[in-house]
């Protein structure tokens, strides 16, 4: 595309994002010094391209999922909001610092109140840090691992194992845990096993291995995915206005399992990232779109949040509201003493 191809594009969008109305050549020539007939002719180049189309009942464009993909990644001018210092003027306290779970709650709210979107908070797998564990034979192929952590909370996990252990056997498997690793997280102890299970039966090893990677999962995914406000996009006209699709919508809410993988997947990207409906495999349908940011605890990645709206949503304006929520959240967390 060329300079005025590129600024074409990007007024067709922000008005349809605007008015949420088909764009025509008539409205953008109010715009540009260009005849309609000019217009119309870029329009037609664009929409060659596959960034714009025409719907069936309309002369005007709107942008296609590959047209929204170039506006955010090229056309578009939002600037994220720099925290002077980690709780700016009139936001202090809108996420609690003492409790991890509803600083992750009180996240998913702000998000959606400020968007009028679904807002959504991976949360941080439990049992980062381990104080103690303990291991309980519960029938031949079956252990309870019991997991305390530092603050106290107690946790328990079920490991399917491939054979009937001993009791002395789990009392030398937690004892091992505890003398080695106690007040470490999960992910230390897995790099640190590499080397410790030489010392050790392989039989042993495969339990302490089926611990720690079942001390870094999710208790529950149901769990693990926090959202708040779903109902706001009733309100949406471009969700909400045909019956299949919100059925599709709210069925994602419910099972949670693509938002998990979404979420999982964008924890591991840098900064925001904005999932296009149409554009990535990642999200479930083609009218909604979904951006993302990290958050963590004193430099650690731990989780990801994000607006799910649709589409046509004022980008400008969710990107910094999702960046800024990051990062009140990681400096909620990091304040938390456990």
């Amino acid at each position: 595309m060329d300079d005025r191809a590129r600024a074409l594009l990007k007024a067709l969008i922000e008005r349809y994002i605007a008015d949420g109305q088909p764009v025509g050549s008539r409205t953008l020539s109010k715009v540009f010094d260009l005849s309609p007939a000019s217009i119309r002719n870029v329009m037609a180049d664009l929409e060659e391209l596959g960034l714009i189309q025409s719907p069936h009942t309309s002369a005007g464009r709107v942008p296609t999922p590959r047209g929204y993909r170039v506006f955010v990644d090229t056309l578009l001018a939002a600037r994220p909001i720099e925290l002077a210092h980690p709780h700016p003027p009139g936001m202090n306290g809108l996420l609690p610092s003492a409790d991890p779970a509803r600083a992750v709650n009180a996240a998913a709210q702000l998000l959606s109140n400020l968007t009028r979107f679904a807002g959504v908070v991976l949360a941080p797998k439990r049992a980062q840090v381990f104080r103690q564990i303990e291991f309980i034979r519960l029938s031949e192929r079956r252990v309870l691992l019991i997991i305390v952590t530092p603050d106290g909370d107690v946790q328990n996990r079920i490991l399917m194992v491939p054979r009937d252990y001993r009791e002395q056997e789990l009392l030398e498997a937690s004892n091992f845990f505890n003398q080695h690793f106690a007040g470490k997280s999960f992910e230390a102890v897995r790099a640190a096993l590499a080397t410790e299970l030489a010392q050790l039966r392989e039989d042993i090893s495969r339990l302490m291995l089926a611990a720690v990677e079942t001390g870094t999962e999710p208790v529950d995914e149901n769990e693990s995915v926090v959202i708040s406000g779903e109902r706001k996009l009733l309100d949406v006209s471009d969700l909400s206005s045909d019956m299949d699709r919100l059925r599709k919508m709210f069925s994602i809410f419910e099972q949670k399992t693509e938002l998990l993988q979404l979420l999982d997947a964008s924890s591991r990207a840098q900064g925001v990232q904005i999932y296009i409906g149409g554009d990535s495999q990642l999200v479930p349908m083609e009218d909604m779109s979904v951006i993302t940011a990290p958050y963590g605890v004193n430099g650690q990645v731990v989780g990801t949040l994000g607006v799910i709206g649709p589409t046509r949503m004022a980008y400008d304006r969710v990107i910094p509201i999702v960046d800024i929520t990051s990062r009140l959240l990681s400096n909620a967390l990091s304040q938390n003493p456990s």
